[in-house]
């Protein structure tokens, strides 16, 4: 886990409203930095500016995996009306306050606290760099060292679905967060939207459907072949639907991410909306994901990562849908991160992180 993070903001306009930038800069608890961006926002408000700002930073922070977060602003206002000392009239601020207040809940712990402009200098001085331009700025992170990433990792990623998970851990890579390659994607169906988004990040997917094989076994010698060819460290099964037999060589090297909070909710036919009707059915006040490493049953290997989220009172199986996945965009690029720094070990059916 990364922790707990500072992060500075700012946001104005010149002209009220006029043209716009925002900032964020994203330290850790010694001080350093690990992400600062400027951005040109158009034309706006100066109060709009600084909720866009402080939205991007906290969108910043938790890709970053930070557990709880410390925000500093030198917007009086914005400070007061999340502390709830002062109420959002604007309607144009309402529905960034409201998405402000929803991200700051992701964190364990959270503060707004307002600080005078100078001890805001930097933030600011990137907002003005990026009105200078009309373009995006950002600051080189501190100390950085790939070797903190781990090992390079070749991936083989299981799709049957969308591809959502598929493109998020693309993202990553392309981020420099996962020092990792997709060498090369399998998809059970041929007629899926993933397949195309496969193809968009630069992937030709290889189509392995079980109804072409006459058994699992055929159909996994298959699936064992490809990733074989494509000389992959980790198998990511990223909303793969088929049981395959993982051979011996792969053990400890596949990872499935579930919807849910393993044991509960898993086994065969429990995927996708199943389970969040399920967790909804039983009343649950708490949902997340579970990333494990898999074997040859359905959602019964070790765990490596779970992440938790709330289950509101007025849930469907869709909104907790978005906010579970919400957390498996954040625990799946973890548990890769800790299996290509070698901290991962299995003892006794249960994984040690070192």
């Amino acid at each position: 886990m990364a922790g707990h993070m500072k992060l500075q903001t700012d946001g104005g306009s010149r002209g009220n409203p006029g043209p716009a930038g925002g900032a964020y800069i994203l330290t850790d608890d010694r001080g350093t930095v690990i992400d600062g961006r400027g951005f040109f926002l158009g034309r706006m408000t100066n109060n709009v500016a600084e909720y866009e700002a402080l939205l991007r930073g906290l969108k910043a922070a938790r890709e970053h995996r930070a557990e709880s977060i410390e925000v500093l602003t030198d917007s009086e206002l914005m400070a007061r009306q999340i502390a709830g000392r002062y109420r959002v009239k604007s309607e144009n601020l309402q529905p960034l306050f409201a998405a402000v207040m929803q991200e700051l809940a992701a964190f364990a712990r959270w503060q707004v606290r307002h600080v005078p402009r100078e001890r805001n200098r930097q933030a600011d001085k990137l907002a003005n760099q990026a009105m200078d331009c009309q373009g995006d700025v950002a600051l080189e992170p501190q100390g950085s060292n790939p070797d903190r990433l781990g090992r390079h990792l070749r991936l083989g990623v299981l799709i049957s679905g969308g591809g959502t998970t598929m493109v998020n851990l693309h993202k990553e890579i392309q981020a420099g967060r996962l020092n990792a390659e997709i060498a090369v994607v399998v998809s059970s169906r041929s007629q899926v939207t993933g397949v195309e988004r496969a193809r968009r990040i630069g992937v030709e997917p290889v189509i392995v459907r079980r109804r072409d094989f006459a058994d699992v076994e055929t159909f996994s010698r298959r699936i064992v072949e490809v990733l074989d060819a494509a000389k992959v460290d980790l198998v990511i099964q990223a909303g793969w639907l088929c049981l395959w037999r993982i051979p011996p060589h792969y053990e400890d090297r596949v990872m499935n991410i579930h919807p849910a909070l393993l044991p509960s909710f898993g086994g065969k036919g429990m995927w996708g909306h199943h389970v969040h009707e399920a967790v909804l059915k039983a009343g649950c006040k708490v949902s997340g994901c579970t990333v494990h490493f898999a074997n040859n049953e359905y959602d019964a290997g070790p765990i490596i990562v779970q992440r938790t989220c709330p289950v509101l009172e007025n849930d469907t199986p869709d909104t907790l849908a978005a906010r579970v996945f919400e957390q498996e965009c954040i625990a799946y690029p973890e548990a890769i991160h800790l299996f290509a720094q070698d901290r991962l070990a299995v003892r006794d059916g249960v994984v040690k992180i070192t």
